[in-house]
């Protein structure tokens, strides 16, 4: 006879009713549940962990999701496996800077994929070029030549000024190719003793999860477990020209240092003025490389085509992705001089989807699409309307908000620890979201603001207004 299924109500496990109990048994069943949300007993789903289910009636633990999407998240919970922890809405569909629920129901999308969707979603330029190239040559991989990488090559390298482009797929690949770039100049150029060279990252970085990135990650979450880590990788703290010198000065064996101009996964951290622009001096000065990571920070995010330009500096090894693509498909891309990029020989580096005709010409119209509708600038204006209401908001907000930072449309706040028992930013996220609003907490106390570069004037003071009403509704 199988097991009596059972399920979790406001924290307590409960017998669901036999097949064929009694109509009063089931109404027993009803009054003692509701309102509370079902989640089977069995179920992974990470954001079920931690709700208590005693919040008022309105609170978003308490709202019990359609069946269309209870469905979904079943599926999820029950063959997928759990290295996410979503907040609990299932889109269906995107266009601009909204997204639409299973059910219908809008939202305004501030997290853009995590700046992927700087082009905002499913644009129509995008659409048709994916759809148009699509039919005539997806993927050659590159034991042959297509007749769309090299128009791509030229088109990237002369829109940021660079001499060669190395494509890739994703973020982390790009980042890697970056890692193995400034080690092969290091041997072949600088003249570091074989594998003895060194690459300096920040701390709180992040570039991904593969074992490189995680080896020269600080955050006990992504690293933990991995082990043995990657050798060759130094870290130093953020915003800190002092330590990086220091080491400079120190060691001769450093091929490069790699950092994010505002450090995005960390909760948007900003550095002091002039920091990058010191680092570019403290790298010419010792020969080291200059790798910036501008995939979240890139393409127009904070106001300038590049993170970078707000200093006036032009990184050694340029790493792109995310709105790369505009969100339609998968596309990074490492930049470089010649005298770098051309350490790497035939054999030793490569992707089978790297540099296929379907990414080149994907990403060839997402660029063009930032600079004819003028999404950079905007982003520069919407940006500082949008800090603007955030520190407005923060003095409203008695104490909750103490910090609201950004540049452009990369804007984060950070709330009190223990201004409400059980108030957390993931909790915050989810009054927000039953409001219309979506975006991701980080790191605990921490929101990440990053619309779409696409978002209307409105919709943004929206954004704002529903901030602050849910704020006064606590």
């Amino acid at each position: 006879m199988p097991a009596r299924r059972t399920a979790r109500f406001c924290g307590q496990c409960v017998r669901m009713p036999k097949p064929g109990a009694t109509t009063r048994t089931l109404l027993r069943f009803l009054l003692r549940t509701a309102p509370c949300r079902l989640i089977p007993a069995t179920s992974s789903v990470p954001w079920t962990r931690g709700y208590s289910g005693r919040a008022a009636a309105t609170a978003p633990s308490e709202r019990v999701p359609s069946a269309a999407a209870q469905r979904l998240l079943d599926l999820e919970a029950r063959y997928g496996a759990t290295n996410y922890a979503p907040l609990p809405v299932v889109i269906a569909r995107g266009k601009g800077a909204r997204v639409w629920d299973v059910d219908g129901k809008s939202y305004i999308d501030c997290l853009a994929a995590y700046s992927a969707l700087n082009q905002g979603h499913c644009h129509p330029r995008l659409v048709a070029t994916l759809v148009e190239q699509a039919a005539t040559l997806t993927l050659t991989s590159r034991a042959f030549y297509n007749n769309v990488l090299g128009e791509f090559e030229r088109f990237i390298c002369e829109y940021f000024g660079y001499e060669r482009v190395l494509p890739m797929n994703t973020g982390v690949e790009a980042g890697e190719t970056a890692v193995k770039l400034a080690r092969r100049w290091a041997y072949d150029v600088k003249g570091i003793p074989r594998y003895g060279a060194k690459v300096v990252f920040a701390e709180n970085n992040f570039w991904g999860r593969t074992l490189a990135a995680v080896s020269s990650s600080t955050d006990p979450e992504s690293r933990g477990g991995y082990g043995p880590f990657m050798p060759g990788f130094e870290i130093i703290p953020y915003d800190n020209p002092e330590a990086l010198e220091q080491l400079l000065d120190r060691d001769q064996n450093i091929a490069a240092f790699m950092v994010e101009p505002i450090q995005g996964e960390a909760g948007v951290i900003v550095p002091r003025p002039g920091y990058m622009r010191r680092v570019r001096e403290l790298c010419d000065q010792y020969g080291v490389l200059l790798i910036a990571d501008e995939v979240q920070t890139g393409l127009g995010r904070t106001g300038k085509l590049l993170c970078c330009d707000h200093d006036g500096i032009r990184p050694d090894i340029l790493v792109l992705g995310k709105a790369l693509s505009g969100g339609m498909y998968p596309v990074s891309a490492v930049l470089a001089s010649s005298e770098i990029m051309l350490t790497i020989k035939p054999g030793q580096h490569g992707s089978t989807y790297g540099g296929n005709p379907l990414g080149c010409r994907v990403a060839m119209t997402a660029l063009e699409v930032l600079h004819n509708e003028g999404l950079i600038e905007r982003a520069a204006h919407l940006g500082n309307m949008f800090l603007r209401g955030l520190s407005e908001i923060k003095q409203e907000s008695a104490g909750l908000i103490t910090n609201v930072r950004g540049r452009g449309l990369l804007c984060a706040l950070s709330i009190a620890e223990n201004w409400r028992p059980g108030l957390n930013a993931t909790k915050l996220c989810l009054h927000l979201m039953e409001n219309g609003m979506l975006c991701k907490p980080t790191h605990g106390d921490r929101i990440r603001f990053a619309p779409p570069l696409v978002i209307e004037e409105a919709e943004l003071m929206r954004c704002l207004e529903i901030l602050r009403t849910t704020i006064k509704a606590l």
